[in-house]
C-alpha cells in the first residue's frame, strides 16, 4: 500500500517545503523533513524513507553530491526540484541516479502523481524469475536482480527499464515509446534520458568480451536479444 510510506522532503525553502509536506501528508503519507543537507542525511539514516524530495540547491550541500551520497547505500526513488532547467543539470542528475526531475514552478498534483507512480512500481510484485541470460536473472517479487550469486543494486527506473526489455525480447522501442512506457507521463525532458539510464544498466551488468545485455539497434533505439 501506498499509504503510511515514508517520503523525506530536502528543501531549503520554507514556502515550498510548507506546500508539499502539507499536500503530502493529506495523501496519506508520513512525512519528514530538512531545510539542510546535513540534516536531510541524518533523516534518511533515523528513518529510511520510500522515497526521496531533493531540492537542488541547498545552503550547506549540493543536491548532487546528497543524491550521491544516498545513491551509495540505497535504492530509495530520488525525485529532483529545483528552479534550474538547463538540460545539463537535469542529465547529471539522472545519471548520479535521480529517478525522476521537475523544475520550479510545479503543480503539486504533478509532484504527487509521480511520487505515487514511483512507489508503485518499486512496490509490484510477482513471483516469477526471468532469465535474461545463463547467469543473470530478475526476481519480479522483490524488484531484485541477480548476477550469478550476487545480487546488483537497481534504481526504480532502471530496474523498470531492464524489466521492460526482460519481458519484450527482440523488440525494438524508440526512446520514445521507452519514455511513454517506464516514465509513464508527458515527460518533456531531452531522449538522452534513455540513453543515460540504459548506459547505466550496461555498466552494472555487461561483461568484457560480450555483447552488451541492451544493443543499440541505430536509427531507432534498443533492444534485448531473445537467444541469450
Amino acid at each position: 500500500m501506498l499509504k503510511d510510506q515514508v517520503i523525506l522532503i530536502i528543501e531549503d525553502e520554507e514556502s515550498i517545503l510548507d506546500i508539499l509536506s502539507y499536500s503530502i501528508r493529506k495523501e496519506g503519507f508520513r512525512v519528514h523533513t530538512a531545510t539542510t543537507g546535513k540534516e536531510g542525511l541524518r533523516l534518511f539514516d533515523a528513518y529510511g524513507p520510500d522515497a526521496v524530495i531533493l531540492d537542488l540547491m541547498l545552503p550547506d550541500y549540493s543536491g548532487f553530491d546528497i543524491c550521491k551520497k544516498l545513491m551509495n547505500t540505497s535504492t530509495v526513488p530520488i525525485m529532483m526540484l529545483t528552479a534550474r532547467d538547463d538540460i545539463v543539470d537535469k542529465v547529471l542528475g539522472l545519471e548520479l541516479g535521480a529517478d525522476d526531475y521537475m523544475t520550479k514552478p510545479f503543480d503539486i498534483r504533478e509532484v504527487i502523481a509521480r511520487i505515487k507512480a514511483l512507489l508503485r512500481r518499486r512496490g509490484n510484485s510477482s513471483s516469477i524469475y526471468l532469465s535474461i541470460n545463463e547467469s543473470i536473472r530478475i526476481d519480479p517479487r522483490s524488484h531484485t536482480v541477480f548476477k550469478g550469486d550476487e545480487t546488483i543494486a537497481f534504481k526504480p527506473k532502471e530496474y523498470e527499464l531492464l524489466l521492460l526489455f526482460a519481458q519484450n525480447k527482440n523488440r525494438v522501442f524508440s526512446r520514445e515509446e521507452i519514455l511513454d512506457t517506464v516514465w509513464d507521463y508527458d515527460y518533456e525532458g531531452d531522449l538522452r534520458t534513455v540513453d543515460v539510464h540504459v548506459q547505466r544498466i550496461r555498466k552494472k551488468l555487461d561483461d568484457l568480451g560480450r555483447n552488451s545485455i541492451i544493443e543499440t539497434v541505430f536509427g531507432v533505439g534498443y533492444k534485448m536479444r531473445g537467444d541469450r
